[in-house]
């Protein structure tokens, strides 16, 4: 099978019919004036945002492509130099672009979904999955895309080697990861920032609603969604995505094997096309569950993918039952995926008995229902835990038992886990999209029977994001291995000798970014959210009739503190992640810096699935109160929950699914200078 046909078929098709629902969303009735001045408002704040955003990150990308094209230009030649600032570039433009498109769709079907809850659930629940859809199709189709187009113009067309046209390619994965940081790290202050801000004054302080028009923190609230919920998580799962079909290409094109080089390419490719046929398929798979019909969607993509996986692979040309070697580890990663998505599910879900427990924990107060949540968060570790460690292990046996590269069976799993990831993306924004929607029928006082048709999409969008969240998780959890055994490749390390200091400290180092990280990114929106809070107070307090619903808030305020204090936040750690792993390379050397690599892997999944299944749990606790359980809304017990989701809203959408990116950047960092550690080695 010729891979440089149907991979970039399967990138333009993707992208095609990215634009096809993006007409389908912008085509249906966008409601009541009232209605469109609310989703005006989130649109022109999560315009306003990103534009900022990406002014600011024009500078660090540019200053990072000079250094890069320098750094190959001496090592390597002037001609691999300017190519791997292009990829580079390249690879920044496309997750920028992708995100910008999939969140302007998501704001413009949050109004359209709102609207159609007017009819029904079947009305609605299509514009809002296939808003999301426009995300996930459009980020995926143009990834694959460009590293398909990259890896064609360097090893068919210049006819480079695969090893040197796969480092050019690391460029464009080193690109869309290093803005994926920025972009998670800064949407998630943004959106925690509004979203603590709103609940701790108006449900907590005043006891008015989550998304009432009169508190000035709502529209910041609903703009964070899309900035950090769309385009944030986006560009996290593309980034795993990327970097994942990178390193098993490097590590074929090391080890001499050509067809399994260009292999993942058509893995990725069948992958995207069964996400094309699960997303078509869920719209017709909703009856009363919108949870179900994405499940569904979900199930029937992995069922899809088997069966193409099996086609390629089989008629890939490898000799003997090399093929299996191949096969096998990619469903192994599939499978662990399958996972954690399902003991996310269980941890999070509001029909489960974890939520449920830390409901009634709330009825005591709010320091059982912190430590309620936060120790099922650590117990939710297990299950995830042992599914990578089961991936890892059959990945590598399998794949040596048919006579391939064992490190290539890790990389090929990660592959294979990530290549749904169109349909992933798709479902994850539609939760976004799904609370927008439910927050502009309040704001719009469209009646109960509307805002409960608004509720069932909004809870089916909550589980979907903590599955969504455990996913990404362990995905990044495979790639890094298979980005570790990559750097160990081109370092030429074999083993790692845990006698050498120098090792240890690299470990240690490597464990201790995760924990500092996450306390820089929660301390950030600690910050930023106590000036809105004061923002929030003083307008209730100075705009006279603002409670009484006779005056309207200064909204544009809010959103102005949320815009700033991300953006100034998000740049320490940030860079951290990306200067750490270098320093650790110039002074401790290359084994220390597999060291620390492998202590921020550990540390890091750790980390992220706490912080994300916690989360996930305190949230969907105060929601099962607030449905009516243990007093319901106003209750003591609903307080207590409220604080809890307060605590869990920077762990879940912070912190946990910046840590990543981090880890992924990190390790990219490790690759990408590879040379320059080759050098000072010779020196």
């Amino acid at each position: 099978m010729e891979w440089f046909l149907i991979t970039p078929l399967a990138g333009l098709a993707s992208i095609a019919l990215a634009a096809y629902l993006y007409h389908y969303v912008i085509s249906q009735e966008s409601g009541t004036k009232k209605m469109r001045d609310i989703a005006s408002a989130i649109k022109e704040g999560a315009t306003a945002y990103l534009r900022i955003q990406n002014l600011t990150l024009t500078v660090f990308v540019l200053v990072m492509a000079t250094v890069l094209g320098i750094l190959f230009s001496f090592t390597k030649s002037v001609p691999h130099g300017i190519s791997i600032t292009v990829s580079y570039l390249f690879g920044s433009l496309c997750t920028g672009v992708a995100a910008y498109v999939g969140m302007m769709a998501a704001v413009e079907a949050n109004v359209r979904t709102a609207n159609a809850a007017r009819h029904g659930l079947k009305k609605a629940f299509p514009i809002a999955f296939y808003g999301g859809a426009v995300m996930g199709l459009s980020i995926v189709g143009l990834a694959l895309l460009g590293i398909s187009l990259l890896f064609y113009i360097y090893n068919v067309v210049l006819n480079w080697t695969a090893v040197d046209a796969s480092n050019i390619v690391l460029g464009f994965s080193f690109g869309a990861s290093a803005l994926a940081l920025f972009a998670k790290a800064g949407g998630g202050i943004y959106t925690k920032t509004a979203d603590i801000s709103a609940d701790l004054v108006g449900k907590v302080e005043l006891g008015i609603p989550e998304d009432d028009p009169r508190n000035p923190a709502v529209i910041a609230d609903n703009v964070g969604d899309n900035v950090g919920d769309v385009a944030g998580m986006g560009a996290d799962l593309i980034d795993s995505y990327i970097a994942s079909i990178i390193a098993a290409m490097l590590i074929s094109s090391e080890i001499g094997e050509s067809l399994l080089t260009t292999l993942p390419l058509m893995i990725a490719a069948v992958g995207l096309f069964a996400s094309i046929l699960g997303a078509l398929f869920v719209k017709q798979s909703i009856k009363r569950n919108p949870g179900a019909a994405l499940n569904r969607g979900t199930f029937s993509t992995c069922f899809i993918f088997v069966i193409l996986l099996f086609i390629v692979t089989y008629y890939s040309g490898l000799e003997g039952g090399k093929w299996l070697g191949v096969f096998l580890p990619t469903v192994a990663g599939l499978i662990a995926g399958v996972i954690i998505g399902v003991t996310t599910d269980y941890f999070t879900s509001i029909d489960r008995q974890p939520a449920q427990k830390v409901a009634e924990a709330s009825t005591t107060g709010t320091a059982i229902n912190i430590l309620t949540g936060f120790s099922y968060g650590i117990v939710s570790i297990v299950p995830p835990i042992i599914g990578i460690g089961a991936a890892t292990l059959a990945a590598w046996y399998l794949a040596d038992a048919f006579g391939v590269n064992s490190f290539y069976g890790i990389a090929i799993s990660a592959v294979g886990m990530l290549s749904i990831v169109g349909m992933i993306i798709s479902a994850d924004a539609y939760g976004p999209i799904s609370d927008n929607a439910k927050g502009i029928a309040e704001q719009s006082g469209l009646g109960e029977e509307v805002i409960e048709v608004a509720d069932r999409l909004d809870a089916a969008g909550n589980t979907s994001k903590a599955i969504t969240k455990g996913f990404a998780i362990g995905a990044a959890a495979l790639t890094v291995l298979a980005l570790f055994a990559a750097y160990a490749h081109l370092v030429d390390i074999h083993t790692l000798d845990l006698m050498q200091p120098e090792v240890v400290v690299g470990i240690f180092l490597g464990a201790m970014m995760p924990p500092l990280l996450s306390a820089l990114l929660i301390l950030a929106v600690g910050r930023n959210g106590e000036r809105m809070v004061e923002e929030v107070r003083r307008q209730f307090k100075e705009i006279p009739g603002l409670m009484e619903g006779k005056a309207k808030p200064d909204y544009a305020k809010c959103v102005d503190i949320a815009t700033k204090g991300a953006i100034k936040e998000l740049m320490l750690p940030c860079s951290l992640a990306i200067i750490a792993p270098i320093l650790t390379m110039i002074f401790l050397g290359k084994e220390a810096l597999a060291g620390f690599l492998m202590g921020s892997i550990v540390t890091g999944i750790i980390f992220a699935l706490l912080m994300a299944n916690s989360g996930g749990l305190w949230d969907n606790a105060k929601k099962y109160i607030e449905a009516g359980a243990y007093g319901g809304k106003g209750s003591e017990a609903h307080k207590a929950a409220v604080t809890g989701d307060t605590v869990g809203d920077p762990f879940k959408d912070t912190a946990g699914p910046s840590l990543n990116t981090m880890i992924t950047v990190m390790s990219l960092v490790a690759e990408v200078f590879a040379p320059l550690i080759i050098l000072l080695a010779i020196i």
